[in-house]
């Protein structure tokens, strides 16, 4: 009888990704403590967990790894992925799990599950995303049913201050404090009768966060600077452009100037501004974007902006595809002139669109995937917005429409 000569397998969990966690932790751990002036609680539970943090500062993934003394998988967008030797080093040294952004990944579900039968302890950022206002963004419905598919206990970890030393659109941290920390563990018998919904509903309460508060002191000379990555709503104007340079933002429209003080609040210093805080005036942005008629954008573009355009093979790298394009948003579309050629995209093909890094923007379709990327000053929050606002009006849920990020 002929054998039958199956591949086995490699599995995902190596005693490498253990011992180089182990070796790079006191560099990573004084490099944290230096940049984000952060305490840490320590986690004291062995077992496999799951856990769960919102997502505030691109250090967020080592705060979690000081917590525990087990290395952790993290899910991870598969952006990270498409650049080269890079991509290769780090899933060489820690294997993070990669998932499509914006998107209800099978195959990450499947990762994850192996990498919990091999033994392995998963971590995750619900929200998939940086806070822009510094409260907690939405969270997909689906970590519920992920979170009862693993059946492990759910570590819920918070992460404190970040928005306040380092705000997602900001290149610069400040000064002041951080804390993180397990702040409890749901067990498996506590949740287990919990449907989907209701884990994901219990999951939401446990992580929020809402900075739009004075917790303290961040001082910084360059408190404001690129906040226009964020923010392109003006209260007085509407739709609008904003411009920044260190403690101060104004509207290029109307000038309206604020300062952006030390304990996260907004002044403004010529005339008036109705939001205190971030939080306030990016829930403002949001709603307005929710009642923006965009029939007179069918010919004319909402937004438009000088970028250079790629497609990014997953896992592999970015391919270039035009440098210095014209990206347009208009009612139902993006348009793409390359200089003598346009390219359509209706919002119809796409599945999902999402902000990356500080202001990179992707957009996927069913095969392919797309990253618009601008000079420091783009604001990839708005094209994001306009594409899932128009999505909401086709379903015809435009008051509590999904925006994305």
């Amino acid at each position: 009888m002929e054998k039958k000569n199956k591949k086995k397998k490699a599995k995902w969990i190596k005693p490498r990704h253990t011992f180089f966690r182990n070796i790079l932790y006191p560099f990573v751990s004084l490099l944290c403590k230096i940049k984000y002036n952060i305490k840490i609680k320590k986690c004291k539970d062995k077992r496999q967990l799951l856990v769960v943090s919102n997502h505030q500062t691109t250090y967020d993934q080592f705060f979690l790894g000081m917590a525990f003394k087990k290395h952790l998988y993290y899910v991870t967008n598969d952006d990270l992925f498409s650049n080269g030797f890079v991509s290769w080093l780090i899933s060489f040294l820690v294997k993070p799990i990669p998932i499509k952004k914006g998107t209800t990944d099978v195959k990450a579900v499947m990762d994850c599950m192996r990498v919990v039968r091999e033994g392995g302890s998963i971590a995750i950022f619900p929200e998939g995303n940086r806070t822009y206002s510094g409260k907690t963004e939405a969270i997909k419905e689906s970590i519920g049913d992920f979170a009862k598919a693993l059946k492990l206990p759910i570590a819920i970890f918070h992460i404190n201050g970040g928005y306040g030393k380092h705000p997602r659109w900001s290149d610069k941290t400040r000064g002041g404090k951080m804390t993180a920390g397990v702040s409890e563990i749901i067990e498996y018998d506590e949740y287990k009768s919990l449907s989907g919904e209701e884990l994901y509903k219990l999951i939401c309460d446990k992580l929020y966060v809402d900075e739009g508060i004075i917790d303290g002191e961040y001082p910084s000379k360059r408190s404001a600077e690129n906040l226009e990555r964020a923010m392109y709503y003006c209260p007085s104007c509407g739709i609008s452009e904003w411009t920044s340079e260190g403690e101060y933002a104004w509207c290029k429209n109307c000038g309206t100037k604020i300062k952006y003080l030390p304990t996260k609040e907004l002044l403004c210093v010529n005339g008036t501004f109705p939001y205190r805080f971030m939080t306030e005036w990016y829930d403002a942005q949001s709603n307005y974007m929710r009642a923006l008629d965009l029939t007179p954008y069918d010919a004319t573009p909402l937004f438009s902006d000088t970028a250079n355009l790629y497609e990014v093979i997953p896992c592999k790298k970015k391919i270039p595809l035009g440098e210095g394009i014209k990206f347009s948003a208009f009612s139902d579309r993006f348009e793409i002139d390359f200089g003598g050629r346009t390219e359509t995209v209706y919002y119809k093909d796409i599945t999902a669109s999402g902000v990356l890094g500080r202001n990179k923007m992707n957009y996927y379709t069913q095969k392919r995937i797309f990253q618009i990327k601008s000079d420091k000053h783009f604001n990839a929050v708005k094209y994001v917005n306009v594409y899932y606002h128009a999505l909401s009006i086709l379903k015809g849920d435009t008051q509590n429409g999904f925006l994305g990020l």
